[in-house]
């Protein structure tokens, strides 16, 4: 035959595939599922995490910040200078404590003072007055916005004045909240915002001051027009902590340890399941190609039979497999993009969810390429099955024509197929190559793909064995069993029937859907806990010993307070040395020193709520010996570890504590703020104070704060209600996403699989005529294609389901995530898949029971 032209093969590709558009329908319907659900999660996720970030940035109203506890020196400010020329915008922050005193009250009023540039402040979210207004129109040299319990403790309103330093200012406004409020310092005395004109103004800075200064920093967007990246936020942050090696440097996701944790699991499950998506995608591409290739067979035959060469063909298929890759990548894509556009409608009348939708042409060209590379990757083998078709099978099925033992008949297999085998390593590389780049979590990406190359590996060998375990028992019972079960069962592992590829396709299909499902619960539980209606709120501060009991008795009976109050007793000290080495020589790391010789210690004989142990051993209820739990964030900035011994100094008693246990606080409970947590005899005898945290409604908090100053006015209050709401809802907004996409991508894989399944209609009808013209009625063989297509499912249950939970736990344990089995969900999915299988089976072979033997034969 003479050469084949790209362009003939073409022609004869496309005539094929127009008179056999049903046979290519589930071809195109799975690249389409598996497209559109790649393009419309990613998608989606992407949009949402977008908003999600710029809802994260507006908690710290910037992208960055670095608290730092002197003036930068001049050569840090010509550095910071050179960032801010590179477009980087930079405002300082300056906070301290001063007194302030109106005309109305004679005694002065200490109170936590803010100062900022209201031009510049915040970058990202607002400030929060009442009346409300923009901050700029507010705050200029002569005017200052102060908190509402000011109001109340100076007995002044908006429009009086008030004394701060040398100058007086008129009360421009009450400040409802501050965006950063979380990541300021919770100084005691009510908040007063305070223009930098202002405070130089007051004559409060001078040399000396204990004024903490804080820069914010915002990155300039990408001219493109695409969402600031990580990896610029990252860049910035490790080029500062190299410039302001004191300074503490923090970003906008470790504003809050809740939000944290919030963001990065989100960031981890949406990655997941675009990745899952991917790949049940690429198993109803592999079993719809098989199939279909598999009835070309007789083609192919005689193709060959009249001259063609292996290549020829092969050429005319790749086109095939191109076409029907663009065909289901395409609608695939417009199914993705109308699902994506569809997403923030539902997600906003069910659960409230506003979403800025940006329809981003990289992830629609993303899952486009990914659909085409993954049909193009699982053809592989089928198509260079093309090369052992031999024109005599127009004459007579090919059988097998041996009794070897299975082990030596797969062995004999594999050697005379390394051609099959590379396609298989070629398929698994490409898989998880595609894979670490689409993820956008490194640790979903690294385990992902090493976790899918080591199962799809030992799914195929589970599969073979479980076929060679199936034939073993029949070899030994087959008569003791019912002839319709014998048949059934042995109907798994009949020549020709795809049972190994099905069962590796169930099982790794199973084991995507169970993952996904089993690491968003546990992921969405954890999240549901850190965003509790009832955790504190409202924070006290300087609590003496002698006003603790009648605190408790206040909170009780507030009937804004809605869950029992959290005291803890805090001790002052400081740090002589750690590991011998003296404190002014220790190596620190972003944490300057002089802020070891202030240092808060308070007692717990548990772990206290919020807290999780990281590395140790918490001690026994009964421990008298000096031993301390340490926060991970400061035992790394400290360079301390288990095992560690830590000198303190409170008053005139100084005592060597052992470092024990390492800890992580969720940033919601009062201990949040406790970084050194000992037993209580290592502390008897010291003078304590109390810290305390506590649950309002939001809308009564000012109710709480008047009772507390009557009753107690020396006692600080600090209401972060609203901030803390921002922090909660953004939570919830994350749990409510990550369900209901999770949904989206079960629902995906489930129609993919039954895809995959009802692929293998076309294979039946070839034995059902034979079943017939043998004698067999549709009832027997019914019952024949019954136990089949439960078997199957039940084995790819099992399988899939037992990697499912290997790799859920896996992946909990890298997220820092509680790992629990789910009996309950594992039995309920391992008969789903059962009933599964069975009913997508029957929905697509049940006509085939109704055709005539003769009709059949003559296609022959």
């Amino acid at each position: 035959m003479a050469t084949l032209s790209y362009r003939s093969a073409a022609k004869i590709a496309a005539r094929e595939m127009h008179s056999s558009r049903g046979k290519f329908f589930f071809v195109i319907l799975s690249v389409a599922i598996g497209v559109a659900a790649l393009t419309g999660v990613r998608g989606f996720s992407s949009s949402f995490r977008s908003t999600l970030l710029n809802r994260a940035r507006s908690i710290m109203a910037a992208d960055l910040s670095a608290r730092m506890f002197q003036q930068p020196t001049p050569d840090q400010q010509k550095a910071l200078d050179e960032i801010a020329a590179t477009g980087v915008e930079i405002t300082p922050v300056t906070e301290l404590l001063s007194m302030a005193s109106s005309a109305k009250t004679l005694d002065p009023l200490l109170v936590s003072l803010k100062s900022v540039d209201p031009t510049k402040y915040p970058f990202y979210g607002q400030v929060e007055l009442s009346p409300s207004a923009q901050l700029k129109t507010v705050l200029n040299a002569n005017t200052v916005a102060v908190a509402d319990d000011l109001l109340v403790r100076l007995n002044v309103k908006i429009g009086d004045q008030l004394k701060i330093g040398t100058q007086l200012f008129r009360i421009g406004s009450v400040v409802v909240n501050e965006p950063d409020r979380l990541s300021g310092n919770f100084a005691a005395g009510p908040r007063v915002l305070i223009s930098r004109e202002g405070l130089d103004a007051s004559g409060l800075l001078a040399p000396g001051s204990h004024a903490g200064q804080r820069y914010l920093f915002k990155v300039p967007p990408p001219s493109n027009g695409a969402p600031i990246s990580d990896k610029a936020v990252a860049d910035l942050k490790a080029r500062l902590e190299k410039l302001l090696p004191e300074a503490q440097i923090i970003d906008y996701r470790e504003t809050n340890p809740a939000l944290t944790q919030g963001l990065d699991r989100a960031t981890s499950l949406l990655s997941l399941m675009s990745l899952v998506a991917l790949v049940l995608g690429a198993i109803g591409v592999a079993m719809a190609m098989r199939a279909h290739l598999q009835q070309r067979l007789d083609t192919i035959a005689i193709m060959k039979s009249l001259g063609a060469r292996s290549g020829q063909i092969i050429k005319i298929y790749l086109l095939q497999t191109l076409l029907l890759g663009l065909a289901g990548g395409f609608l695939g894509v417009a199914l993705g993009v109308a699902v994506q556009l569809s997403f923030p409608h539902l997600l906003a009348r069910l659960i409230h969810v506003d979403t800025e939708l940006h329809v981003q042409l990289r992830t629609v060209i993303t899952g486009l390429a990914a659909g085409l590379l993954t049909t193009l990757l699982f053809t592989l083998p089928p198509l260079l099955d093309i090369r052992g078709v031999r024109p005599i099978l127009i004459l007579r099925r090919a059988v097998e024509d041996n009794d070897d033992p299975f082990v030596t008949a797969a062995w004999r297999k594999i050697t005379k197929n390394l051609a099959q085998v590379a396609a298989a390593v070629l398929i698994l590389a490409g898989l998880a190559a595609i894979a670490t780049t689409l993820s956008d979590s490194l640790v979903v990406g690294e385990v992902f793909s090493i976790g899918l190359v080591a199962v799809l590996g030992v799914l195929l060998v589970s599969s073979v064995a479980v076929l060679a375990g199936l034939r073993f028992f029949l070899s030994k019972t087959r008569l003791h069993l019912p002839s319709s079960l014998r048949h059934g069962l042995a109907n798994l592992y009949r020549p020709g029937n795809p049972s190994a590829a099905l069962l590796a396709a169930l099982g790794l299909g199973v084991m995507q859907i169970m993952t996904v499902y089993l690491v968003q619960q546990a992921v969405v539980s954890e999240l549901h806990v850190s965003a509790a209606p009832n955790l504190p709120n409202v924070f006290l501060i300087d609590i003496t010993n002698e006003e603790i009991g009648g605190i408790r008795t206040l909170l009780k009976s507030q009937p804004s307070v809605t869950a029992p109050p959290e005291l803890l007793p805090v001790v002052s000290s400081r740090i002589v040395d750690i590991d011998g080495v003296p404190a002014n020589e220790a190596k620190l790391k972003n944490f300057p020193k002089r802020m070891l010789r202030s240092i808060n210690l308070t007692w717990s004989a548990a772990s206290p709520p919020g807290t999780k142990t990281v590395e140790g051993n918490w001690w026994p209820t009964d421990e008298k010996r000096p031993v301390v739990a340490v926060e991970k964030r400061q035992a790394d900035r400290l360079g301390v570890h288990v095992g560690s011994h830590i000198t303190f100094a409170a008053q005139d008693t100084q005592f060597v504590a052992t470092v024990v246990v390492l800890t992580k606080s969720d940033g919601q409970h009062a201990y949040s703020r406790a970084e050194f947590i000992l037993p209580q005899p290592a502390l008897a005898g010291l003078p304590v104070v109390w810290y305390g945290g506590v649950h309002a409604d939001p809308d009564h908090v000012g109710e709480l704060q008047r009772a507390l100053y009557n009753s107690y006015p020396t006692v600080t209050v600090i209401n972060v209600a609203q901030a803390l709401e921002t922090v909660r809802a953004v939570v919830l907004q994350i749990t409510y996403v990550i369900q209901f996409l999770a949904a989206f991508s079960i629902f995906a894989g489930i129609i993919i699989l039954a895809s995959s399944i009802a692929g293998t209609r076309y294979r039946r009808i070839r034995e059902v005529v034979v079943l017939k013209t043998l004698g067999a009625t549709r009832a027997r063989i019914a019952t024949v294609f019954s136990i089949e297509f439960a078997v199957l499912g039940l084995v790819a249950g099992m399988v899939g389901i037992l990697f499912a939970n290997i790799i859920a736990r896996v992946l909990l344990t890298r997220l820092t995530v509680t790992y629990h089995f789910q009996w309950l969900w594992t039995l309920a999915a391992l008969l789903g898949t059962a009933a599964l299988t069975v009913v997508t089976g029957w929905v697509a072979s049940h006509r085939i029971l109704g055709r005539k033997p003769l009709e059949v034969l003559r296609e022959e």
